[in-house]
């Protein structure tokens, strides 16, 4: 059964009507949503499933607690050995969402990196992502790692520099024991 990884970024905390057409579709077709548990969109999606009674969510935490969960869902706290509480500490539950979902819905504001880091995750392994971007409101399906560079393309240099570099630290700090998940070149 397809599970749903919805996240995005935390600058963007109301759902537009687009978003919330989308989730209403996965509440008719009954399908399970995993999301985080983050200010911004994570909150938005769950105050939005909550509205709507819907049960079928699990939320992924990083550490020993989770920050928000409005529908008092089942969660999975994610272990980290990261102390510090910064974006590796919180990245640990977004890897863990990326392995378990079959599917992924992005809500991006058009800048933030670790959206576009979800969004990698799952095409990384072979997993379908559906990107909004919010000032575009405009979606893009992404069906295979091969479309990443036509979907970036449309965005600066620097943005697609920035998230190349971090997914290839990642890369390298999480999978150094394993074959490279990364199938770009570092820049």
């Amino acid at each position: 059964m397809t599970k749903v990884f919805i996240g995005g970024s935390r600058r963007v905390s109301r759902l537009g009507a687009a978003i919330r057409a989308r989730l209403d579709k996965i509440i008719e077709k009954g399908l399970p949503v995993i999301v985080g548990d983050a200010n911004g969109v994570d909150k938005a999606v769950q105050q939005y499933l909550f509205s709507k009674h819907y049960e079928n969510v699990e939320v992924f935490c990083s550490g020993s607690a989770c920050r928000n969960n409005v529908g008092h869902w089942h969660t999975q706290l994610i272990d980290t050995d990261m102390h510090d509480r910064g974006r590796q500490f919180y990245a640990a539950k977004d890897r863990a969402m990326a392995r378990e979902a079959t599917y992924g819905l992005m809500v991006w504001d058009g800048k933030s990196t670790g959206t576009l880091l979800n969004v990698l995750r799952l095409l990384w392994q072979d997993k379908k992502v559906v990107v909004y971007n919010v000032p575009e409101r405009r979606f893009s399906e992404l069906k295979s790692y091969e479309q990443w560079h036509s979907f970036i393309a449309a965005y600066s240099a620097g943005l697609r520099s920035e998230t190349e570099q971090k997914a290839a630290l990642e890369d390298r700090a999480y999978h150094h024991d394993q074959p490279s998940l990364l199938p770009i070149t570092p820049v």
